[in-house]
C-alpha cells in the first residue's frame, strides 16, 4: 500500500526521467488543460462511484481522483509542500 506522499514521489520521479513510454509522463506533458479534463472526469466518476456503487468501487474512483490531482500538480510545477502549506 503506498500513501500519498509515496505517489507524489514515485510520479516526481517518473517526471524528472523523462521516460516517454510512462503514462505519467505523456499526461504531464500533454499539459493542464489535458490533465484538467481528467481531473474533472475522475471527480465525476468519484462521486457517482460514492453514490451508487459499492465502497470498494468508490476507493478505486477516489484513488484514481488523487492520481490525477497530483499528475496536474505536476504539469502545473506545484509542489506538494505548496498543497499542504493551503490544507
Amino acid at each position: 500500500m503506498k500513501s500519498f506522499d509515496d505517489l507524489w514521489h514515485e510520479l516526481s520521479a517518473k517526471v524528472d526521467a523523462g521516460d516517454a513510454g510512462s503514462g505519467t509522463v505523456q499526461a504531464v506533458n500533454g499539459g493542464v488543460h489535458q490533465v484538467g479534463k481528467k481531473v474533472v472526469e475522475e471527480a465525476a466518476e468519484a462521486w457517482m462511484a460514492a453514490e451508487h456503487e459499492s465502497t470498494e468501487r468508490a476507493a478505486e474512483e477516489i484513488s484514481q481522483l488523487l492520481y490525477q490531482a497530483q499528475v496536474l500538480m505536476l504539469a502545473r510545477g506545484i509542489a506538494l509542500d505548496d498543497v499542504y502549506r493551503k490544507l
